[in-house]
């Protein structure tokens, strides 16, 4: 088994809590077995040939064309630097 770091919000948290008092069941444990069933549903309509559903996030449209953008990070770190002394 290895060991892995995972931070949730606390309202998340504050429920995985409660379901491991309910269940009596250590917060890992519900947790694992979590994950194995959106694995196995996963799996399963990858199979079938389902179109598999990942969250997305639209943030709006880009600012700046794509092949300029490390230069802006780089510009912007920069002046940060130069700023402060």
């Amino acid at each position: 088994m290895q060991k892995l770091q995972i931070l949730f919000p606390e309202p998340q948290m504050s429920r995985l809590r409660a379901a491991s008092k309910r269940e009596d069941r250590p917060i890992s444990d519900i947790v694992r077995r979590a994950t194995d069933a959106w694995l196995d549903k996963l799996s399963e309509d990858y199979e079938k040939g389902q179109e598999i559903d990942v969250p997305t996030f639209h943030g709006g449209r880009t600012l700046v064309a794509p092949e300029n953008l490390r230069d802006l990070i780089y510009e912007e770190h920069l002046q940060h630097k130069l700023s402060r002394g």
